[in-house]
Parts: C-alpha cells; sequence; structure tokens
C-alpha cells in the first residue's frame, strides 16, 4: 500500500489539497449563505489538507493495523502540523487564517482539544476508507501521464503559491505602516488636544499618555511641543491622507484575502485589520 513513487506521493498530495478545498468552500459557504473560495491560493487547492493527508498515511505506516494507534498517530501529527504551520503563517504574514482562540482547551488559538480528536478519527477514516479507491485510481495511471499531470500542475502550483506568498507578504507589511500610521495619528490628536486644553489639572494625565505613545511611534519630532496648532493640523491632515491611501492600495489585494478567509484575526494588529475590513466592505457596498 505504501510503496509509492514521488509522483504518486505528489498525485496524492494535490488531490487531497482539492478534496479539502471541496469541503472547506462547501462548509463556510453554507455558513455564510453564499459562495466563498476559500484558500490561501487562487488554485482550487488547500496546501494544508494535502499536507496533512500525507502526514497521516506516513504515520499510520507503523500501526496501520491498530485502529487506536492509528488514532494517536493522526492526532500527534496532525496536530504538531496544524500548530507549526499556524504559527509559521502568522509570523510571516501578520494574521492568522484560523483561530481557534474562543474553542475550550486552546493552545495560543493555534490548535484546540476538539479539533484534535477530530484530525485522529479522520486519519483513521482516510487511511482505512477515502484513500483505498484514490490509490486504486492513482496506481492504474500509466506512469507516463502520471508524471506529466504532476509536472505540468507542479509548475502551476508553485507559481501560484510564489505570487500569493507575495501579496500575503505585502499585506502583512501593509498592517505594520498603518499600525504606524495610527500611532504617529494618536499622538499627533493627543499633542493637539494639550495645545486645547485649558484646564491644568487635565495637562498632566495628557502628558503622560502623550509620553507613552511617543515611546511607541515611529514619529521622529523631537520638538513636538513647540508645534504650533496649525502645523499640527497640517500633520493630522498628511497621516490621515496616508492612511486614507494606504487602505486604498491594499484594497483589491485585501477584499481577496478577506473573501477566502472571512474568519481572518491578527493579535498584533486587531485595530489595522478592522480598519482595512470596514474600508473594503464599506466601499463594496
Amino acid at each position: 500500500m505504501y510503496a509509492y513513487t514521488w509522483y504518486q506521493w505528489l498525485a496524492f498530495f494535490y488531490l487531497y489539497c482539492f478534496f479539502g478545498w471541496i469541503f472547506e468552500t462547501c462548509y463556510v459557504s453554507l455558513r455564510k449563505g453564499h459562495f466563498v473560495n476559500r484558500g490561501f491560493l487562487r488554485l482550487p487547492l488547500l496546501p494544508l489538507y494535502g499536507s496533512g493527508a500525507v502526514m497521516m498515511l506516513v504515520v499510520s505506516i507503523p500501526v496501520r493495523d491498530n485502529l487506536f494507534l492509528t488514532w494517536c498517530a493522526g492526532v500527534v501529527g496532525a496536530t504538531l502540523l496544524e500548530y507549526s504551520t499556524g504559527y509559521g503563517m502568522e509570523l510571516l504574514f501578520k494574521v492568522r487564517y484560523w483561530d481557534y482562540s474562543d474553542q475550550k482547551f486552546n493552545l495560543n488559538g493555534y490548535i484546540c482539544l476538539s479539533s484534535s480528536i477530530a484530525w485522529g478519527f479522520l486519519t483513521i477514516f482516510m487511511t482505512h476508507g477515502i484513500h483505498r479507491p484514490v490509490e486504486r485510481a492513482v496506481l492504474s495511471m500509466p506512469s507516463f501521464w502520471n508524471n506529466l499531470l504532476v509536472s505540468l500542475l507542479s509548475a502551476v502550483f508553485l507559481y501560484d503559491a510564489v505570487v500569493s506568498t507575495r501579496e500575503a507578504l505585502a499585506f502583512g507589511k501593509a498592517l505594520e505602516a498603518l499600525k504606524r500610521l495610527h500611532q504617529d495619528l494618536d499622538l499627533l490628536q493627543l499633542q493637539a488636544s494639550l495645545l486645547r486644553m485649558e484646564a491644568r489639572e487635565h495637562i498632566d494625565t495628557v502628558k503622560a499618555e502623550l509620553a507613552r505613545l511617543r515611546g511607541r511611534s515611529e514619529l521622529h519630532l523631537e520638538s513636538l511641543h513647540e508645534k504650533t496648532e496649525q502645523q499640527l493640523t497640517e500633520l493630522l491632515h498628511d497621516r490621515e491622507k496616508r492612511i486614507a491611501a494606504l487602505l486604498s492600495g491594499r484594497r483589491r489585494l485585501g477584499r481577496k484575502l478577506f473573501s477566502a478567509n472571512p474568519s481572518m484575526r491578527s493579535r498584533q494588529y486587531t485595530r489595522e485589520l478592522a480598519s482595512l475590513k470596514d474600508f473594503i466592505i464599506g466601499n463594496d457596498k
């Protein structure tokens, strides 16, 4: 059962990527009440499902005749894969494409107990059920055509992965830039408030908040307290224009990502992600 060639392994990977896309798209579309083209890629493929399926096959090799051990292997292997993938994607792209933070017994929102248990049963179901007809179909295909199709699909897959990764990295950088602009804007608004304050008892509170924000902001204005209200107003308008330009420039990319990943979240850039989402949804109405 497991004496596969490299191109047969790749065929299994792409098939399960496609099956995963069908499952996710149907599930999310039914929940949302409209079609949702799920996935990180443009292609109808979800690499996490393909990687998970291949991993399930690999870890179940030594214990495939024991259902309990097959379940345990699936729980451990899939949980490690899901955690490492979720952590790595958030580290690179600044957002989470799934989040279990609202589930009981979760670990940093990347994995949760109910999901891990389900992965174990899915491993049994796949290795002893789903994979058998898939295996027969792949092994019955002539090696020349199998190799050719896998090679062509791999070329398209790699191109799509590179383009999608670049876009996701650009989106993450946009969130970082938007956060810096928001911090600058907050700092300027506080300084403008300080200039307009007439009640002396409130000035110390505002100054303390101003010092806190200045330490987090990348706005380099050494003599900010010397700025006039007119100068601060001009700076405020400049930051607001830059924020609007940044939101507008990321509209197309954000629309694609939000549409395909409606549950996308970010702990570090919550405000910025919400701003982008509100801007895109508001302009699409």
